[in-house]
C-alpha cells in the first residue's frame, strides 16, 4: 500500500456481513496499517452508516469500522425477532470478536449510544473509552409511550410522518440553516417498512430499561455529547460537551463531533 501525505499507510476499504445473535449484520471497515487502537461507530434510530460520513473522513490514522444497525441500511437479514438492546450490546461483541478486535474505541448515537453503554457494562475490557453521542437513559414513560402510539398512527401517511420525525430530532435553527438534513433523514428512513419502525421503536426506546445505574457503575472513560434542543437529559456522572442542535449532532454539528472522538482517541 502506498504511503498518504499524512506518513500513515494507505487504508484499504471493506464491506462485509458478520453472523450475530441477531442476524447477519452490515458492517464496513477502512482498515489502516497502525498500532493505534480501532475506532466502532454505531448509529441511530432511523438512519444507517452514512451518517458517520463527515467523521470517517476526518481520522487518517487509524483502522475505523462503521455498522448497519438491526433492520437498517444493509442489515436486512434478522433472524431473531424479539430481539432487545441487550442483544443489541451482544450483537455488537459478536462483530468485535468475528473482526479479532479485543479492544476499541466505541462511539454511538442515540440506540448506538445505548448499546455501547450496555456493551461495555457486559465486557469493560474490550472498551478504551466510549463516547455517547444523543443517548436516551431513562425508561419511556407513560407519556412517552402514548406519544408514539400517536405517532405509529400515522405511519401510513409516510411523508408527513418523515417531516415530524426531522422535526423532532433536529433542532430548528439546524433545519433552518441546512434544509437538506430531512434528506439525511428520509433517505435512510426510506428503506424500513412501517412495521419494522414500531418493531425498532419498541425495542429501542419503550422496552428499554432505566440505565442510569449502569452510567453510575461505568468502569470504562467516557465521554458524551448533546444537543442544547435534544430531547434526552444530561447522563450522570459522565463529562458532557453540549452543542448547538437537536438530537442529530453527528450530522448537526460533525466537527464538534469529530473533536470529542478524538478526545477519545488520544484517551484510548
Amino acid at each position: 500500500m502506498a504511503m498518504d501525505k499524512s506518513g500513515h499507510m494507505g487504508s484499504i476499504a471493506d464491506n462485509m456481513e458478520v453472523n450475530t445473535r441477531i442476524g447477519r449484520i452490515a458492517v464496513q471497515s477502512r482498515k489502516v496499517e497502525s498500532d493505534e487502537c480501532p475506532l466502532i461507530l454505531l448509529h441511530g434510530v432511523y438512519f444507517d452508516h452514512r451518517l458517520w460520513d463527515a467523521v470517517v473522513d476526518s481520522i487518517k490514522d487509524r483502522t475505523v469500522v462503521t455498522l448497519d444497525m438491526p433492520l437498517h441500511g444493509g442489515s436486512r437479514k434478522i433472524v431473531k425477532s424479539d430481539w432487545t438492546l441487550d442483544d443489541c450490546a451482544g450483537m455488537l461483541l459478536d462483530i468485535l470478536d468475528v473482526l479479532g478486535m479485543s479492544r476499541v474505541v466505541a462511539v454511538g448515537h442515540s440506540w448506538g449510544s445505548m448499546t455501547i453503554l450496555r456493551a461495555a457494562h457486559r465486557r469493560p475490557g474490550a472498551f478504551a473509552a466510549i463516547g455517547l453521542c444523543n443517548m436516551p437513559f431513562h425508561a419511556a414513560s407513560l407519556k412517552t409511550r402514548a406519544l408514539f402510539g400517536l405517532q405509529h398512527a400515522l405511519l401510513p401517511f409516510r411523508g408527513f410522518y418523515m417531516r415530524r420525525a426531522a422535526e423532532s430530532l433536529f433542532g430548528k435553527d439546524s433545519l433552518k440553516r441546512d434544509p437538506s438534513l430531512i434528506q439525511e433523514l428520509t433517505r435512510p428512513m426510506g428503506s424500513i417498512s412501517n412495521r419494522e419502525i414500531r418493531r425498532v421503536d419498541e425495542s429501542v426506546i419503550l422496552d428499554a430499561e432505566d440505565a442510569t445505574g449502569m452510567l453510575k457503575s461505568l468502569e470504562v472513560p467516557a465521554l458524551a455529547l448533546k444537543g442544547a434542543e435534544d430531547y434526552v437529559p444530561t447522563p450522570p456522572g459522565i463529562e458532557t460537551v453540549m452543542v448547538k442542535g437537536g438530537h442529530v449532532s453527528p450530522l448537526e454539528q460533525p466537527k464538534e463531533v469529530s473533536l470529542l472522538i478524538h478526545r477519545l482517541l488520544s484517551a484510548g
